[in-house]
């Protein structure tokens, strides 16, 4: 049994997560031609691996074709608002109509659908009336249906975390100032015992939405890095915010001998 362990040191975003995933060893061409399946244009994928005090890793991008900036909820970039894009349903059916894996499906309109209730919560909005820019825009899509595609071709079975961390005071967005953990991050925390510690040290986001969706519909266990269990190899992929210290994600795979 392939046990994933997240690391989240320094929070969690999409492109955290799959840079982690791609340094322990997913095929990016691999990985490219799945993506592919999903069938959204407009896109290009960088990968690349360098260093970072001194520890390698691997850096993850989604390149928009007409966003260079990505000015979108996922890295909540201030004063700028898009009007184009797709609804909840509309992403739900795109994946449904995809060539994506059965697993894979399933796993990204969960994710998705976990964003869009708590982004609906926050914005006093009906579901079906939560827009693309509220779920998650073009590369938050890649990211989520990425991770979930990265995940099969490493055959993980269950996947485990630390106490996730987050910063503290005001990042600006869009809308104007959203205060850290954001609004949506909150929101997906209700009902659930995912454990957030607050960095004071930080004072920007840590854990993007895109990060706690994945998290909430993937993780099954929160708790200590595991004692009973073989470590295999270890990935870090790296955030793309300055918090003045090391910004990574690390991923741990396990293998429980039966």
């Amino acid at each position: 049994m392939r046990i994933l362990y997240l690391d989240a040191f320094s929070g969690i975003s999409g492109d955290m997560f799959i840079g982690a995933l791609l340094d322990l060893g997913v095929d990016f061409e691999q990985f490219k031609q799945e993506l592919a399946k999903l069938g959204v244009h407009g896109y290009t994928l960088k990968k690349q691996e360098l260093a970072k005090s001194s520890i390698y890793g691997t850096d993850f991008d989604v390149i928009l074709d007409h966003e260079k900036d990505h000015g979108f909820v996922e890295r909540h970039q201030a004063g700028q608002h898009h009007q184009h894009g797709r609804h909840l349903d509309e992403i739900l059916e795109l994946i449904k109509n995809s060539d994506l894996s059965k697993r894979v499906k399933e796993q990204a309109s969960a994710v998705f659908s976990e964003i869009a209730k708590a982004e609906a919560t926050v914005h006093h909005l009906p579901l079906t009336e939560v827009h693309f820019h509220e779920v998650g825009a073009l590369d938050s899509i890649v990211d989520i249906v990425g991770c979930c595609i990265a995940l099969e071709l490493l055959n993980v079975d269950q996947i485990k975390a630390s106490e996730l961390a987050d910063g503290t005071g005001l990042i600006q967005v869009a809308h104007g100032q959203m205060p850290v953990p954001v609004p949506a991050v909150m929101q997906m925390r209700v009902g659930t015992a995912i454990p957030i510690k607050q960095r004071l040290d930080v004072n920007t986001e840590l854990i993007t939405p895109t990060g706690m969706g994945l998290v909430k519909t993937l993780v099954t266990d929160f708790g200590p890095l595991p004692t009973d269990l073989t470590a295999e190899k270890i990935g870090y992929g790296f955030g793309k915010r300055d918090t003045g210290g090391f910004n990574a994600l690390r991923a741990i795979i396990f293998e429980k001998k039966n």
